[in-house]
């Protein structure tokens, strides 16, 4: 499943996967070293404009996510990647975002990219939540889901982005 269809379902994962999110940061905080290697990682890097194509990637065991991107306008933005995986290894989480809230850039394209974990939950964001304002969800016809990417779809994306959010599921070894 990549992504709920409906708008009820669309609330309910809506509410769900940051509660979900917190707690696989939370427990794995609570308790480093459980499972080498799979401590949550967040780093920032810098999304620069110009109209080159760019990408940023980091893996965490088995797991990895690269954000490739293409923006014009305005100087380069501080932007951050977190990836964690649960406890119990099921979940691999990538989260891209811009903690200043709303990108001033216009994004000509993007992909978030899953190894080694199938998505099964994904949303865009055109501003993250800052202060009192709210995160505001791309419109579901201005980017695309497949089983390991999160994409702009081209003629449809309005070239805001400042957030993604991938929850993946990981393979497990049956007995």
């Amino acid at each position: 499943m990549a992504a709920p269809s409906g708008r009820s379902g669309r609330c309910a994962w809506a509410a769900l996967v940051p509660a979900a999110l917190l707690c696989l940061a939370a427990r794995t905080a609570a308790e480093p070293g459980t499972a080498p290697g799979t401590d949550p990682s967040t780093a920032e890097f810098d999304v620069r404009p110009g109209g080159e194509v760019h990408s940023f990637s980091r893996s965490l065991g088995d797991y990895g996510c690269t954000f490739t991107y293409s923006a014009q306008g305005g100087t380069n933005e501080q932007w951050q990647m977190n990836v964690g995986v649960s406890e119990d290894s099921g979940l691999f989480s990538c989260s891209v975002w811009r903690p200043q809230g709303k990108s001033y850039l216009f994004f000509t394209q993007f992909k978030a990219e899953v190894k080694g974990a199938k998505i099964e939950y994904a949303m865009a964001y055109s501003q993250a939540a800052v202060g009192a304002q709210s995160d505001i969800p791309l419109k579901q016809e201005e980017f695309e889901i497949t089983e390991t990417t999160v994409s702009h779809r081209e003629g449809k994306f309005r070239f805001e982005l400042s957030k993604l959010v991938i929850v993946a599921k990981t393979p497990r070894d049956e007995l």
